[in-house]
């Protein structure tokens, strides 16, 4: 039997976040240490993962097949193809950096209520969600992967309820609130919308006799399954909801504004650029997959939302006081491109889509970290507070400067590349749809140019004055993330070779081909 290496992939954090959790109290250093070698571990598993995977080879590769609950045609089922291997890349690259970059956020600190951070369980819960993470990007049963679906809200509940932002704390009853409160939504609901997949896992199993993504596909393919165009519009829908909600999508993206404002800053990066990132992975994956007629039946309302998201996301940053809730509703943004990309039903639209969610993960990190780092200094999430950083720090100044200009997909940055082509896939299929969605691009070169100006530039603050620049750690974490993000937006190939593939046998599976551009016969 050859080794199971995406079973270890996974496996791996979460065995480490059961050893870092059993960790004595008095050795929290000891704790970070393990976690941040059992992410780097990890690392390397999902690096040799991606240099054994060919492009060119099967669909679904480094396959692995178990009986599990075999009365009910449960199998332990897992396989990766070019998207897959390519957001398990994405998940365990960015975990050393959340880690490092949250080296402080859960030590003991005396507060007003003397309240204890249990640093272990912190670590402990961000390797428990990478590990859940990495399976549901690798699971081709569809019960397997609704178990982890599901499953990593509990972690993330914690996470942002029980470590808050603690430039929002000073042992305010009413900060412990609103992380409570942001917390409960946030799992109510994601709950919500894993219920109702529940019910179309289940009635997908009463159609198909099994809850194997590839046997389905295959039966569906040759004729020897059929759905009901009823049946299948409603599984897709219950599906859909739920990875809506994930994504998020207007008007199920309420919870990520209040989840990311009270979190603290790896945590919120790990909610947006790798939890929700989950959900428009599985549209590409179950949706398109599983039901195809009625993903094309859904396609014009799902581009509608996709739009509203796209400026309604935009707009609402412009408007914002908090720096982080800014980072969120540039995300939401952000989310509707991904979204319009994967429903244009074009391969440049969909290759586009898959590599915004590795180019947002990246840039989305870089830009909350640094911010991060600037609100823990000063002890504030509000702009206002803020006024010639640059002059006391250039350094912070600079790389929070990279990371904003990555969101507003400046060209030469890794962003750019992937909201180009999701653009032009839309424009070739759906020319009015791909000129209202441009002016998400106006819309986030003003509040980023607009945060930029009013935090950096300017007189100095008397509150900023004597504002340390970034430390050895901090730019541990920071450096690497814009290399990457220069790298990829000069040389996208090497993401782009292992993506595309897969992109057009999904194109393949709702019998879609490209619009073919008019051309005039030469006179």
């Amino acid at each position: 039997m050859s080794f199971p290496l995406l079973t270890a992939t996974a496996v791996l954090p979460a065995l480490g976040a059961i050893a870092t959790a059993a960790v004595p109290a008095a050795r929290r250093v000891a704790a970070k240490w393990l976690a941040l070698l059992v992410s780097l571990g990890t690392l390397v598993l999902a690096v040799i993962t991606l240099v054994r995977f060919d492009p060119g080879g099967d669909r679904y590769q480094l396959t692995e097949s178990h009986a599990w609950i075999a009365d009910f045609g449960v199998r332990y089922e897992l396989g990766v193809d070019g998207i897959g291997v390519a957001l398990v890349a994405l998940t365990a690259l960015l975990m050393p950096f959340v880690i490092l970059a949250g080296w402080h956020d859960a030590d003991p600190q005396e507060t007003g209520n003397k309240r204890w951070r249990p640093t272990q369980g912190f670590f402990a819960l961000i390797l428990a969600v990478e590990a859940m993470v990495i399976i549901s990007f690798e699971a081709t049963d569809v019960f397997l992967f609704y178990i982890f679906f599901e499953a990593m809200l509990i972690p993330m509940y914690f996470l942002i309820g029980g470590f808050g932002d603690r430039a929002h704390e000073h042992g305010d009853e009413a900060a412990a609130t609103q992380r409570s409160y942001a917390a409960v939504k946030f799992l109510l609901y994601n709950l919500v919308g894993g219920l109702i997949m529940l019910a179309a896992v289940i009635g997908l199993y009463v159609v198909a006799g099994n809850f194997s993504l590839q046997e389905i596909v295959q039966a569906r393919a040759d004729g020897s399954l059929h759905m009901a165009t009823s049946t299948e519009r409603w599984l897709f829908l219950g599906f859909f909801f739920a990875f809506a909600v994930k994504a998020p999508l207007w008007p199920l993206h309420t919870w990520l504004p209040n989840a990311m404002g009270e979190a603290t800053a790896p945590v919120a990066v790990l909610i947006t650029a790798v939890v929700d990132k989950v959900g428009t992975f599985a549209m590409l994956r179950f949706c398109l997959q599983l039901f195809p007629e009625a993903s094309k039946w859904a396609t014009p309302v799902i581009l509608v939302l996709a739009l509203i998201s796209i400026i309604y996301g935009a707009l609402l940053a412009v408007g914002q006081r908090d720096i982080k809730r800014l980072v969120a509703y540039a995300s939401i943004s952000h989310f509707g491109f991904i979204i319009l990309g994967i429903f244009a039903m074009t391969t440049q639209g969909q290759s586009g889509a898959t590599l915004y969610m590795v180019n947002h993960g990246i840039s989305t990190a870089a830009l909350m970290l640094v911010a991060g780092f600037l609100i823990s200094r000063r002890g504030s999430r509000l702009i206002a507070d803020y006024g010639g950083v640059q002059k006391v720090a250039p350094v912070l100044a600079g790389t929070f400067l990279i990371g904003g200009l990555a969101t507003l997909s400046l060209p030469g940055l890794a962003p750019f590349v992937s909201e180009f082509l999701v653009l032009v896939g839309t424009f070739t299929r759906y020319p009015a749809v791909g000129i209202i969605a441009t002016f998400g691009i106006v819309l986030a070169a003003l509040y980023t140019l607009v945060l930029y100006q009013r935090t950096m530039t300017g007189p100095v603050k008397a509150e900023v004055a004597e504002m340390p620049d970034l430390r050895v750690r901090e730019l541990l974490v920071v450096a690497p993330l814009i290399a990457l993000l220069i790298f990829l937006g000069v040389y996208p190939k090497p993401v782009t070779d292992i993506v595309n593939p897969a992109v057009k046998q999904t194109m393949s599976d709702v019998h879609k081909t490209d619009p073919q551009p008019e051309v005039e016969a030469a006179k």
